[in-house]
């Protein structure tokens, strides 16, 4: 009689685990996310959101697909992850990316009702509350999790990789892009860690954007990119095929995602913990602090100080920033500024050859009203670069550039 129970109850465990695996529809999420939602929208790390954010939202009512891989095992750092966020409010990509999660053993997960028509501030809460639950019900490799999207999906998945560099090692926008953050240290991380790598069709509206301006201005900030363009496709999520070569130029870079993890803890967030709002900032500050003693990287961590005072101004660890910032401002050795102006001076190149490309190259008839504006903005970017003065090629660029655009503008 024993042994029939024992033997029982290993059947009933044995269906319990094979329930998780596989593909299953409206999975719930079990608590409220841990991971620091807020910062994505805002430019701080704040204690608790604004009410108005979320309303009555409820963590526990919110549902996702979920696919959970039995095979091939799972490697040591942990299984890699794709999180789909979809333009509607139905999970989107399974069928896309299938194939190679099923081949490789990836995890993959969809939220529900997380589309377009959703205010911001709760798409971006029910993503995290997405993501948490998974790194929670799966050991993935942060180096090897991935946000991918469709459309506006993809426009969110950049806002929220490019604001927490440290879960992801890569983002897939599809038919879409999005902005670097205003930090320049978020911008020295999302250059350090991650990749992107833009997905679009041959008859994609969105195509000129991602290849003329997305792409480049990405690619100029240091920014592991690459922008593949399927032929016969619109704007819609490309094959297989596609999305495979995709993951495998993603994975590529996981070695030296690795090796930065190592130096620098606080560039990756791993295992299924969530550090505190004082943990996290302590040891982006050790950090800064070693960045700021070696010559060579002490732009990057005097950055980093300042975006510690900002993001955690109620914190001891923003207090400690500020008091190395002013000993650096008093220092007579001040080459770091120097690094400050020729990054700026890049990023301004760039945005303005950018926009140039975008606005005055094929447009389709939803943004051709849009030409104007982005030709006299790219205008004003180029007068910037002539008062600025330093880069002599990007002047005589700037020079050549303004009397066609305006041209344009006044044929238009």
């Amino acid at each position: 009689m024993r042994l029939l129970v024992l033997l029982s109850a290993l059947l009933i465990a044995t269906a319990s685990w094979a329930a998780d695996l596989g593909y299953q529809k409206d999975v719930a999420v079990k608590s409220p996310t841990r991971l620091d939602w807020i910062f994505v929208l805002a430019n701080q790390s704040l204690p608790e959101a604004p009410a108005e954010w979320l309303g009555k939202y409820d963590s526990t009512n919110q549902r996702y697909d979920y696919f959970a891989p039995e095979k091939p095992a799972a490697p040591k750092e942990g299984r890699a992850a794709i999180l789909f966020i979809s333009a509607g409010n139905e999970p989107a990509g399974w069928k896309n990316f299938e194939a190679t999660c099923r081949k490789q053993g990836i995890v993959f997960a969809s939220p529900h009702g997380a589309g377009n028509n959703t205010p911001m501030p709760q798409r971006v809460r029910i993503i995290l509350d997405v993501l948490d639950d998974l790194r929670q019900r799966e050991k993935i490799d942060p180096d090897r999790t991935y946000i991918a999207g469709f459309s506006g999906g993809g426009r969110v998945a950049c806002a929220i990789a490019f604001a927490l560099p440290e879960v992801f090692g890569g983002v897939i926008p599809v038919c879409a892009g999005g902005e670097l953050r205003e930090e320049q240290w978020l911008r020295h991380r999302v250059a350090d860690r991650l990749s992107v790598a833009f997905l679009t069709g041959a008859n994609d509206f969105n195509r000129g954007e991602i290849e003329r301006l997305r792409s480049p201005l990405l690619s100029a900030m240091g920014v592991r990119t690459k922008a593949t363009v399927t032929p016969g496709l619109g704007h819609g999520i490309p094959n297989d095929k596609v999305c495979e070569a995709a993951i495998k130029w993603l994975d590529e870079a996981a070695p030296a995602r690795r090796k930065l993890a190592d130096k620098y803890p606080a560039s990756r967030l791993k295992g299924d913990a969530v550090p505190s709002r004082e943990a996290a900032s302590q040891l982006l500050l050790e950090e800064a602090l070693a960045r700021a003693e070696q010559r060579e990287a002490r732009y990057s961590g005097l950055m980093q100080l300042m975006g510690i005072r900002t993001r955690w101004a109620d914190l001891p660890a923003a207090q400690r920033a500020l008091e190395v910032l002013t000993k650096y401002e008093r220092d007579p050795d001040r080459a770091w500024e120097e690094e400050d102006i020729a990054e700026q001076r890049r990023a301004l190149i760039a945005r303005a050859r950018g926009l140039d490309a975008y606005g005055s190259g094929d447009l389709p008839a939803q943004y051709a009203k849009q030409r104007p504006d982005m030709l006299q903005a790219a205008i004003e970017l180029w007068k910037q670069v002539i008062a600025d003065g330093a880069d002599k090629a990007a002047v005589a660029e700037a020079q050549r550039r303004i009397p066609a655009l305006e041209k344009l503008i006044k044929d238009k």
